[in-house]
């Protein structure tokens, strides 16, 4: 490290310790209660003058535009997150990731990088952590040292303190776009071609039931935003999520979330119990953010019997994997079924599979649409009807490849038709390809 950037290290410690020294002096002399019908710019003229007033007591000399920048901080630490509130705020960050009081890195436009922002110790950062995750009604502590949460924008929040973190306490923010990310967007940055998307809105429009597939950071909650954009206002939409995520535009949405348990460990809503619910709420569609047990052979269930065009993702790198991983699923449920029927109520119930993947050079990307056919004895059979091909890599590190038909006209263009949808074949032809 140089002298400069030792020298910009220590001030920034010197104005980290000032900041939230203010902070606890301000909790001291202030009814917060009293904030909390006040604007930002009424808290500021307020609490403004009394910072100023201590940073006066105690002769710190600092111009005009640190002391601004100091009543901001201080701010932040108030009525926000506090150091990880200017990351927040920044449009180009999509990851915020703590690892301990003294790391913060974020992730732009698919690279991470490190960034001056620190805590001042572990019980700062900690502070942070049990703001975030009592507003949404749950805790974090020694004996339940692990949190799924969310940010009132809906960025997705997952902690884990000490003593599971040997090295500090672990906060990975996923931020989520103001303005959902939509069909149009995704064309428009090369996620989707747009004749693929007008198949998706066919498929859609026309009640199939589709799993999206993908691994972590991959899409696949934002593939399936857009995705459900396409779904009829006069439909009634029920979502069930873990850590409510989905930002769906419709009028008619009842949204749920699941509910870990309390301290004496009781009380617990798994996601598995809203799905059964669901059914009795009188939904149109079934959206599950995402399966990864039992809830599964429910999911399947709702989507035999009558809630056609239900939505949800799955971790899995390929078509075929996500469907040996809904099978798993199965077997998760508590429900002894044999291996070939839980393969036919998958094959009946799950009619397109879209794949998303992250590539190597950061850029999300539909890989894959394909649609299950039936069974061929044991074996699910399944037909891919695009596919993104990759062909190279630049000098600059970007994906080269393109999207193109297999040449296989799918089934679900009779169930397009009779919703009065019609999908030109040239779509379809095996010579298609799609920049």
């Amino acid at each position: 490290m140089s002298v400069g950037d030792a020298g910009a290290f220590a001030k920034r410690d010197v104005h980290t310790d000032l900041k939230v020294e203010l902070h606890q002096r301000l909790l001291d002399l202030i009814n917060l209660s009293a904030l909390d019908g006040m604007s930002r710019e009424q808290v500021q003229h307020e609490v403004g003058d009394i910072i100023q007033e201590e940073l006066a007591k105690q002769n710190h000399a600092l111009n005009h535009s640190e002391r601004r920048q100091l009543v901001d901080d201080v701010l932040d630490e108030l009525l926000g997150l506090g150091p990880l509130e200017p990351l927040l705020k920044d449009a180009t960050i999509t990851d915020i990731l703590v690892n301990g009081h003294a790391n913060v890195f974020v992730e732009k436009f698919g690279t991470l990088e490190a960034t001056p922002v620190r805590f001042k110790d572990e019980r700062h950062l900690l502070r942070i952590i049990q703001k975030i995750v009592s507003a949404v009604g749950r805790r974090v502590d020694e004996s339940s040292p692990l949190v799924d949460a969310r940010l009132a924008d809906g960025s997705r929040v997952n902690a884990v303190v000490p003593p599971l973190a040997l090295d500090g306490s672990l906060l990975s923010i996923r931020k989520f776009a103001k303005v959902p990310i939509s069909m149009t967007r995704l064309v428009e940055i090369g996620s989707v071609p747009e004749q693929v998307a007008e198949v998706m809105k066919a498929v859609v429009a026309s009640r199939r039931n589709v799993l999206i597939s993908g691994g972590t950071g991959s899409g696949k909650t934002t593939m399936l935003n857009a995705m459900s954009a396409f779904i009829d206002n006069r439909e009634r939409i029920v979502t069930i999520e873990d850590s409510a995520e989905l930002q769906l535009q419709q009028e008619h949405v009842a949204r749920l979330e699941t509910r870990p348990s309390n301290i004496e460990g009781k009380g617990e809503i798994a996601q598995r119990d809203l799905v059964k619910n669901a059914l009795r709420m009188r939904p149109d569609r079934i959206i599950v953010g995402e399966v990864r047990s039992g809830e599964a052979f429910d999911m399947l269930q709702a989507m035999n019997t009558g809630h056609d065009g239900s939505m949800t993702t799955v971790h899995a790198n390929t078509p075929r994997d996500a469907l040996s991983r809904v099978e798993q699923m199965i077997g998760m449920s508590g429900i002894d079924i044999p291996a070939r029927s839980a393969r036919a109520q998958i094959s009946s119930a799950i009619n397109v599979v879209i794949q998303v993947a992250r590539l190597s050079d950061g850029r999300r990307r539909l890989v894959s649409l394909s649609e299950l056919t039936g069974m061929e004895g044991d074996v699910i059979t399944m037909q891919e009807i695009f596919r993104f091909r990759q062909t190279g890599i630049s000098a600059d590190g970007a994906v080269i490849g393109r999207f193109e038909a297999t040449g296989i006209r799918p089934r679900f263009l009779e169930q397009t038709m009779s919703h009065g949808i019609s999908l030109s074949p040239e779509l379809f032809r095996p010579d298609a390809r799609f920049d």
